[in-house]
């Protein structure tokens, strides 16, 4: 098998088509001492548990739905799967099967981010990811990104390289659909946490849902800024904008920050010095640093456009 994070994709139409994927790919786990971790949709989850039987209950499952929703959450959580059982398996690797939760929803944007972000996240482990998804209940434009976002899928039974694979570099982020910012754009942050957050409510707040969405956006802005300051960085361009059916905010210096960016629960415990908030108040946050500098993008769901009503000019 190979070795560090593995991805593929499998397509299916139909119950039986499920079982044919899923249950081979558990029984192998399981033949090999390899902890396996089943999310999925309930009724899934029942049928593999009347096919399997006595073995089922050696696998770990989850229905999808209360996975987990943003990248970050779910690799967080399969990281610390991962960490907590591969000592306890021969070969160091843990499998996943892992449907999406909302794969039917049509948003193509949220799936690119989502399977493009675990390629990213989960790369130095040894996770055996297989994610299958619904034909009868997926968009079709789901599955192309499926496809794009998978460097492997599995066609009866048997894996094939995605000839369609963009590598994680390629694959576009919410600030891919937009155009180069200008000068007129940016806002210079230079240590005045209020004036960027007025700056940030300003341009978000009429593309937001709520004002109440406002509110907690620009508290997630704010933490983001925080999150530089206690790092050493009082100088930062923040651009906002919005991009694939989101309101984005990026903020960007110059200057890396050293060490990780926390995330999940024991983040609670460093208030000041996590990224905790932000992350659980957006739907996208992503963050780099290297030579270039420190990029953190955050972002949360836009307004929908007002439909006119017939007969109105």
């Amino acid at each position: 098998m190979k070795s560090g994070f593995r991805h593929q994709g499998c397509l299916y139409g139909s119950d039986a088509e499920f079982l044919a994927m899923a249950v081979p790919f558990a029984e192998d786990g399981l033949r090999r001492g390899e902890p396996v971790l089943v999310t999925t949709p309930a009724a899934n989850l029942r049928l593999l548990h009347a096919v399997m039987g006595a073995d089922a209950d050696r696998i770990a499952v989850a229905e999808s739905d209360y996975f987990g929703r943003r990248p970050s959450q779910v690799a967080g959580a399969l990281r610390r799967y991962w960490g907590r059982h591969r000592s306890t398996a021969p070969t160091g690797t843990v499998r996943v099967l892992a449907e999406p939760a909302r794969a039917g929803s049509g948003d193509e944007a949220a799936w690119q981010l989502t399977e493009a972000e675990f390629n990213v996240a989960l790369t130095g482990t040894r996770i055996w990811m297989l994610c299958p998804y619904d034909t009868r209940a997926t968009a079709p434009g789901v599955v192309e990104v499926a496809r794009r976002t998978h460097p492997e899928y599995v066609v009866d039974g048997e894996p094939r390289p995605s000839a369609q694979f963009r590598a994680p570099e390629e694959a576009a982020g919410p600030a891919a659909a937009t155009p180069s910012r200008t000068g007129e754009d940016l806002f210079r942050f230079e240590g005045d946490l209020v004036a960027v957050r007025r700056h940030v409510l300003e341009r978000a707040s009429a593309l937001l849902r709520s004002e109440d969405t406002a509110t907690l956006f620009g508290i997630a802005v704010g933490e983001a800024m925080a999150y530089l300051l206690e790092h050493g960085i009082d100088r930062a361009a923040v651009w906002v904008r919005p991009a694939a059916g989101r309101v984005v905010c990026t903020l960007h210096s110059e200057r890396p920050v050293a060490g990780p960016a926390f995330y999940g629960p024991r983040a609670a415990a460093r208030p000041g010095t996590t990224l905790w908030m932000t992350d659980r108040i957006c739907e996208w946050l992503d963050v780099s640093s290297d030579t270039a500098g420190c990029t953190i993008e955050l972002a949360m769901r836009q307004r929908p456009a007002e439909v006119p009503h017939p007969g109105r000019g």
